[in-house]
């Protein structure tokens, strides 16, 4: 009798071989535990404090020693994707800002990016629209770092780093609602540049919270480099080498841990980075460790990339910060009002007073959106956690056809499996703080 190549295990020298190929879960925990030795599976999640999000992880447990790992995902079901196609291309941007929540401005980059290679118009971008770009994704780095750095000290037993780190991310949160008016998720790149200029005082705000953050950032480092307990904790934690990040696509602090300095803003440059002077930062240890030593040097990184930022924008006053094709960009520069909210009255005048054919115009680019022209473009960036790619393909019309991300997240949580199995199970929560995933972008 032949082997049936989709029966759910089959023997081999090294011990039974698994393959998913769907189904439920609880058949698949049964499986797991048909196995000869005394072993329990239990769950860590769907709630657990460590998965910053609802990820599940089933464990199988031979005392504390974890001898297998499955992680189970898509208990959020945003279906943000399938979403975006029942909106603009504009439209689309207020969706898939709310992916990876802690990295939006990332998302929505990397989405406009795609929609002005479908448009043509990639190097009609203005110059200060780009800066602004690469100012707001640092800052948005920063912040997403604090909240891997401050959770995944807290998960191990370290209050103090955390107050700490959410104490230097409401700093940049405060820049963003200045900037954008929201704190997250702010839609604020748009196809063919950005939302709005930045406010009058902007840059002298940025600079002075550029130097209280590289003042304070001192604070983690002082408490967590070198500390034993934390390096007892982390040192040799979660190992995964160069070969078995290329193996899985894992992109990010947790590949350039291993040694390879591999980081796109340096690789394959967008928005001009190839005119900023900045360190790629690597570590040798392939381990927790050395996954915490990179976010925390990457902040200083950010830091020198918002000063150079800074100083273009203050030759750049006065430059547009959309395109000048009036078939894309909004025939009236938009603002929002003194209480924060809506239009400004000085656009609703320029745009009601100005002509009938520029209010029919806006009318109808805001409501129907623009054409693009059929075809398929992929771009990606460099994210706080990997790679965040995006392919989208347009049939001609004025909402995209498809729209598919590359997360890193989904990615880098398949490494999970290779970094815990054959180590203790409290070693499981700082692996998993390690990979630092999202899983609104995991589940989109």
């Amino acid at each position: 009798m032949t082997q049936d190549v989709y029966a759910p295990s089959q023997e081999t020298t090294e011990g039974r071989v698994y393959s998913v190929t769907g189904g439920d879960w609880d058949s698949l925990i049964t499986e797991i535990g048909q196995t000869k030795e005394e072993r329990v599976v239990v769950n860590m999640g769907p709630q657990h404090p460590s998965t910053h999000g609802v990820l599940r992880l089933v464990l199988e447990l031979e005392g504390e020693t974890v001898t297998e790992v499955r992680a189970g995902i898509g208990y959020l079901h945003t279906g943000i994707e399938k979403n975006t196609e029942y909106r603009t291309w504009t439209q689309g941007v207020t969706f898939v800002t709310r992916m990876d929540y802690l990295a939006p401005i990332f998302n929505e980059t990397a989405y406009c990016l795609s929609v002005e290679k479908l448009l043509g118009i990639t190097n009609d971008i203005p110059e200060r629209a780009s800066v602004i770009r690469v100012l707001m994704m640092e800052l948005n780095r920063i912040s997403s770092h604090m909240v891997a750095l401050g959770t995944g000290a807290l998960e191990l037993g370290a209050l103090s780093p955390m107050i700490f780190a959410f104490r230097e991310r409401e700093k940049v949160l405060d820049l963003f609602e200045m900037i954008s008016g929201l704190r997250m998720n702010m839609a604020y790149v748009r196809p063919g540049g950005v939302a709005q200029d930045l406010p009058t005082g902007a840059v002298k705000k940025i600079r002075e919270t550029v130097a209280e953050l590289r003042h304070n950032f001192k604070d983690n480092e002082k408490l967590l480099i070198g500390n034993t307990i934390w390096m007892k904790r982390t040192q040799g934690i979660g190992y995964l080498d160069l070969a078995g990040c290329t193996t899985l696509g894992i992109t990010g602090p947790v590949l350039r841990s291993t040694g390879l300095p591999w980081d796109l803003r340096k690789t394959q440059p967008y928005c001009g980075y190839e005119n900023y002077e900045f360190d790629v930062i690597t570590t040798d240890t392939c381990d927790v460790y050395g996954r915490f030593l990179i976010r925390m040097q990457e902040l200083e990184q950010s830091l020198r990339i918002i000063e150079q930022a800074c100083d273009k924008l203050d030759n750049l006053v006065g430059q547009p910060v959309m395109v000048a094709d009036k078939k894309i960009a909004w025939p009236s520069q938009l603002s929002v009002g003194s209480d924060g909210m809506g239009n400004s009255l000085e656009h609703i005048r320029e745009i009601m007073g100005t002509s009938m054919e520029a209010l029919i115009h806006h009318f109808k680019l805001v409501t129907e959106g623009f054409h693009v022209p059929a075809g398929q473009a992929y771009s990606v960036v460099e994210s706080p956690r990997g790679e965040t790619g995006v392919h989208l393909v347009s049939d001609g019309g004025t909402k995209p056809y498809r729209v598919h991300f590359r997360e890193p997240s989904f990615n880098n949580l398949q490494s999970i499996s290779a970094m815990c199995e054959g180590s203790m199970i409290a070693d499981v929560v700082a692996a998993v703080a390690s990979i630092d995933p999202v899983m609104g972008g995991v589940d989109r």
